[in-house]
């Protein structure tokens, strides 16, 4: 509630977004902090005037290929910002990746197809990077679910299962 006061306060003074706000939501999105690889590339651009966002930020990949996080304003009269991912640059042909997810690692195994996404808690059982396939166990096996699966690391904590 106090929130809310303070919110409405700010706009009724002229107020704008956090930008600060904006930013930790990012790297809390990427798992990653403004300016890691991984991590948005730079903090959001501080000459922007944004309007307070009443109903909250939806954060989400612009593209498939990660190198963008789409942050949009749910009011009916929001904004939205592309914020840009730093990528990793040209790394030697035998240099490794950055785990993303190690061996035992506790993940949130996200199941998604047209119109759904689900989630469950799940283990690792191999290493990986972000966009490595590995294998992974749910927490909770039940009669009719597999012991493992095969998922793809999105971030850290994080893989994923597309169904057709």
């Amino acid at each position: 509630m106090i929130a809310a006061l303070l919110l409405a306060a700010g706009t009724a003074l002229g107020g704008f977004a956090d930008l600060d706000a904006v930013d930790r939501q990012v790297a809390v999105f990427t798992g990653f902090p403004v300016g890691a690889v991984g991590g948005a590339a730079t903090p959001v651009d501080r000459r922007l005037k944004l309007r307070p966002c009443r109903t909250g930020l939806a954060l989400s990949w612009r593209s498939a290929a990660q190198d963008s996080v789409l942050v949009q304003c749910g009011d009916p009269d929001g904004w939205r910002l592309f914020v840009p991912v730093r990528r990793a640059g040209p790394a030697a042909p035998d240099a490794p990746a950055a785990l993303a997810v190690k061996r035992g690692d506790a993940v949130s195994i996200a199941v998604e197809g047209d119109g759904f996404s689900v989630s469950q808690p799940g283990e690792a059982l191999e290493s990986g990077a972000i966009g490595a396939w590995i294998r992974v166990r749910p927490v909770v096996v039940g009669k009719g679910r597999p012991a493992e699966m095969h998922a793809q690391i999105v971030r850290p904590g994080l893989v994923s299962l597309q169904l057709p």
